[in-house]
């Protein structure tokens, strides 16, 4: 019992960056239909400017938490203004290989200015362990990380829910063209989207590099991956969707870490997808939606 509590809390830490990264993914689907693969190195980006920050400005967490989000925020908008934009109304091939051109820019371009070897992230929260019920140990790391994805979500929620551009966005997601006839701007709603998505997950990138305690230019590739995996057992498109997609792939990868074997959890969470997708095509929270044809 008390090594299934303990994986529990790993697995909450780690769903929690998984959660983040999956976030970007769905919002930008629910939005304008596309998977953007580029999301996950946008997150390696995130960890390359936390990097920076905490090892060459000496910054402090926080405040290299939130430039790597504002960076990343703007990356977002300018792979979306570059890439996106103009295939837009193309066929959903043209822009999944845009999708995939751009990871591959990201990744590689990345490479050439820091090189390929992994970098360690320095020591930025204190190391200090808390002794919990039944002799489950948490680290204040592992707090710091659940405390701020959570945070991050509550914000989330209030700008979809609350505000004029989370309106937007909603109205965007169910009619484009409709939307559009009420005075909305499709194209500022959609940058906004991509700026709200790459900041989470650059945020993810500073805290998976807090985690981890290392970071590498293809460091984006598997968890990219893996949080798609996430979006999609959730719904993909539906927010509260990805948050329990992340949670729980977070939580079966440690599961099977420490019950079975690490070499087997990538396969273990590809192999639930497919069952969930076989039961549920559209996910735990999705709806059937008919579409016109």
């Amino acid at each position: 019992m008390e090594q299934f509590l303990q994986q529990l809390v790993n697995g909450i830490s780690l769903g929690s960056i998984y959660a983040l990264i999956a976030l970007g993914y769905t919002m930008v689907y629910g939005i304008i239909n596309l998977i953007n693969f580029a999301h996950g190195d946008i997150y390696m980006i995130g960890a390359y400017v936390g990097f920076a920050l905490t090892t060459f400005f000496h910054m402090g967490f926080v405040p290299a938490l939130l430039l790597s989000m504002l960076v990343c925020a703007i990356l977002g908008i300018i792979v979306e203004k570059v890439a996106y934009k103009p295939v837009r109304n193309s066929t959903r091939i043209a822009a999944l290989i845009t999708a995939i051109s751009v990871s591959l820019f990201l990744e590689y371009g990345t490479m050439y200015f820091v090189k390929a070897e992994t970098r360690t992230f320095p020591n930025v929260l204190p190391d200090v362990s808390i002794k919990l019920f039944n002799g489950v140990i948490i680290n204040i790391r592992d707090l710091y990380i659940i405390a701020i994805t959570i945070l991050l979500m509550v914000v989330l929620q209030y700008i979809i829910h609350r505000t004029k551009v989370g309106k937007a966005m909603r109205a965007v997601s169910l009619d484009r063209e409709a939307a559009q006839l009420m005075g909305v701007s499709v194209d500022k709603t959609i940058s906004y989207t991509f700026a709200i998505g790459s900041s989470l997950a650059g945020a993810a990138g500073v805290l998976v590099g807090v985690y981890y305690n290392s970071i590498d230019p293809l460091m984006g590739m598997m968890p990219g991956i893996k949080a798609f995996v996430a979006a999609v057992l959730g719904g993909i498109g539906i927010i509260p969707g990805a948050m329990i997609g992340g949670f729980f792939l977070g939580i079966t990868e440690t599961m099977v870490s420490a019950y079975g074997s690490s070499l087997y959890k990538d396969a273990v969470a590809f192999a639930i997808l497919i069952i969930v997708l076989l039961i549920k095509p559209n996910g735990l929270l999705g709806k059937n939606v008919k579409e016109k044809v």
